[in-house]
């Protein structure tokens, strides 16, 4: 039996593969595509399934649903298919507009540790929509029960392999935080932090230079890691963690809103501190 574009759409979210979806959403004159046409359009511009219409428009929808995975924006196209220029082959007599979304993969956070501050961890990043994968022989599915992945037998932390748009927590109290930190230098993480006090992280530094790390690599180590929200208690450590992703993931300013919104009346970045004073007393 065939199967259905959205099987294949799920299977590709299942191996966390990127992808497009181009749905015509219009169209006037002679096309071959029918409204509510809908192609999956791999990360190389290949038609993975489905159909929008052929030679006379698939070549620059192709090309639009790379740049729209790319750029994890999506696009709205109008294919004049009179129009030779635009590359979409022989004139057909008609054009279409084609919606072309990007599917990308969550972004995982892998934790390396099973105390409360992982567990924490864990729960929140669930709520915000990563993909989380605990690594330690000390998880268990009872404490990390939104996991998607537990893995409890890497003693060398081989199976620690993140992707750049990955973010890796060193959580482990101590137990095999520098062996942990070495493996994840050795991928492409995007951002590796590590929970540890001051004296502790100074050891593992310092353990990563005598490895004969560069310092370019153990700049990649965030150490102290998060945003300083005066925490005190293990939820309140992992806000600070998963707050600092945010702001890394989505261009954050770090700054209160209402603070950035008072900088922004004063005339942007030149703005003083006495001129915020002076906004803030005429309010």
């Amino acid at each position: 039996m065939p199967r259905s574009i959205y099987d294949i759409m799920n299977d590709l979210q299942q191996k966390q593969t990127p992808f497009a979806v181009a749905t015509v959403v219009d169209t006037y004159g002679s096309v071959s595509a029918k409204t509510s046409s809908k192609a999956v359009i791999d990360e190389h511009g290949r038609v993975i399934s489905g159909w929008i219409g052929g030679g006379c428009a698939e070549s620059s929808t192709c090309e639009q649903a790379v740049q729209c995975i790319t750029s994890n924006e999506t696009a709205m196209m109008e294919i004049d298919l009179n129009d030779e220029m635009l590359g979409a082959g022989m004139p057909c007599g008609g054009g279409m507009k084609v919606y072309v979304e990007p599917v990308l993969p969550e972004p995982t956070i892998w934790i390396m540790g099973h105390g409360k501050v992982a567990e924490v961890i864990c729960a929140m990043g669930d709520i915000l929509h990563y993909r989380i994968v605990v690594n330690d022989m000390g998880a268990t599915a009872d404490k990390f029960p939104a996991a998607g992945q537990i893995i409890t037998d890497d003693i060398d932390y081989s199976q620690l392999k993140p992707k750049p748009s990955d973010y890796v927590i060193i959580a482990t109290q101590h137990k095999g935080d520098h062996e942990s930190i070495k493996q994840a230098l050795s991928c492409d993480a995007g951002y590796i932090a590590l929970i540890a006090s001051r004296k502790r992280a100074r050891l593992v530094l310092n353990y990563l230079r005598e490895e004969g790390m560069t310092e370019d690599q153990i700049s990649r180590v965030v150490a102290p890691s998060g945003i300083d929200l005066g925490p005190q208690t293990p939820e309140e450590i992992a806000l600070c963690i998963l707050s600092e992703i945010t702001l890394l993931r989505r261009g954050g300013t770090g700054i209160r809103n209402r603070d950035k919104l008072l900088n922004d009346d004063a005339g942007g970045n030149t703005a003083t501190i006495h001129q915020l004073s002076s906004l803030m007393a005429s309010d």
